[in-house]
This record gives structure tokens, sequence and C-alpha cells, in this order.
């Protein structure tokens, strides 16, 4: 993993979003003073900073940038996620890569990131699921990371094409209000949503908060409306819940065989 004296400075967190139920957002600098437990012979835990750097250095040499970056701390210190918005310096467009990052010093889960994308317009976050990593933290995880993460990394451009696809073919497929209704209750069956962001996506389905929505009743109104009911979820959750989400739309768009 990447050296403590190379850290990349600290960018202003600009996602105003719920990163763990119940943690603490800190800042860049606060997180390189999290304490890492020594391990043992089978367990090897890892700095989160150390992490992160790694991170960071990965997006970097495929010549993606930070712009705004999160992070927060549960359980002690010993639970991290952070969130780190990345540019392909490409203009326009609604949406942008955001990359997940999470790790922990309790067993709870391993090191690990996913990837998705943030709506410009209203900082809606999902994860796709088609780009993800996580290790153990077993014997040679220092080794073997570095590794793992640029292989992540590489693929971002594929799933950057996927996104276009996807959101594409949301925007023109049109919804009707009975069969929005019928969606929000496979929503709730694939606990993309808990019952009570139901009506608050209902809501946004009839009355855009945001203009750039109002205009046709689309898959990709839909999406922001249950997105939009999903912030202040857990992000630990949400990976989960928005994979099920594209599941469902995808199918519903024909769009079955996305890959990446």
């Amino acid at each position: 993993m990447a050296n403590e004296n190379d850290r990349i400075p600290c960018k202003t967190a600009v996602m105003p979003v719920m990163v763990h139920c119940g943690a603490k957002h800190v800042s860049r600098e606060e997180l390189a003073f999290a304490n890492t437990p020594d391990g043992t012979r089978t367990w090897q835990p890892i700095p989160h900073d150390s992490l992160l750097t790694g991170v960071q250095f990965a997006l970097e040499r495929a010549g993606l940038a930070v712009t705004s970056e999160s992070h927060a701390l549960g359980r002690d210190g010993c639970r991290y996620f952070g969130l780190l918005r990345v540019s392909d310096g490409r203009e326009g467009g609604d949406f942008g890569l955001t990359v997940g990052v999470r790790n922990s010093h309790d067993k709870s889960f391993p090191a690990g990131l996913v990837v998705g994308a943030t709506v410009f317009v209203c900082d809606n976050l999902s994860f796709s699921g088609e780009v993800k990593l996580a290790r153990k933290h077993t014997v040679h995880i220092a080794r073997d990371l570095p590794q793992l993460i640029d292989a992540a990394v590489g693929r971002l451009g594929d799933l950057r094409r996927s996104q276009d696809e996807r959101f594409a073919k949301y925007k023109v497929r049109e919804l009707t209000d009975m069969a929005a209704h019928d969606l929000l209750v496979q929503v709730l069956d694939a606990r993309v949503l808990p019952v009570t962001k139901i009506p608050l996506a209902l809501e946004e389905w009839r009355h855009p908060r945001h203009p750039e929505f109002c205009e046709g009743k689309t898959y990709w109104r839909f999406f922001n409306a249950v997105t939009e009911a999903s912030k202040g979820c857990d992000l630990q959750l949400l990976p989960r819940r928005t994979q099920a989400l594209h599941g469902l739309l995808d199918a519903a768009c024909g769009l079955t065989t996305l890959a990446v």
C-alpha cells in the first residue's frame, strides 16, 4: 500500500450523504489518526488511510481526478466508509462516477470498494455493482491490494459506457402512473426502500422537486424519485439496494444483458 508520507491532500467534502448510521463524519486529516490494532498470524488489519491513499493513487494513474470526498468512522474508529467523486475530464453530462471505499478493524467486513454514479442535479447516489472488490484481512493483504485496486479502477471506463447506455435508455422509456405504482411495490418487495420511504418516492414521482425531472414520465424520472427517497439511508445498505433497483429497471427497459 501507499506510504503514509505520500498522502494526497484532503479535498473539500461536499457530498451530503449519510455515510454510516450513527457514524461520525471526519476530515481526511482526522482519518489518518485512526488507530490500527495489532494483527495476528492470520488476521492483518490495514490502516484506513493507507487503503484510501492506495485507491486515490490508482485513480490518478488511470487519469481520474478526485473532485470531492466524504469520510466517516464508526464503532470507535473500527469501521470506515468513504466516498470519492471522480472526474474523467469529460464536459457536460447528467452524472459522474463515485467510488465507495470501506475498511474495518473489527473483522465486520473486508477492505473493498464499489463504484456507482452520482446524478449532478440532485446528488442522488446509486451503485451499479459492476465494478467492486473485497479483500479479507488475511496474510498478504498489503501485497495483494494494490493489484486488485488497479484492476478494479481499470474497469471504470467500461462502467462509464455502460452507465451512459443505461441512463439513456431510462430517459426515453415512458412509464405510466399505473406501471410506476406497480413498480414501487416491486421496489418494496426487493427491499430497495423501506416501507416508510415509499410515500416520499411516490410524491417525488408525482411532483419532482427538481424541475429537470418534471418533463415526461419516464424510467429516468422514476429512478431519481427512488434515489431521492433513499437519501438518509445507511450507505452500508445502499449498494445492495440500488443494485436491486438497477436490476428492476434494466429488466423493464430491455437491458438485462448490460454488463462490463
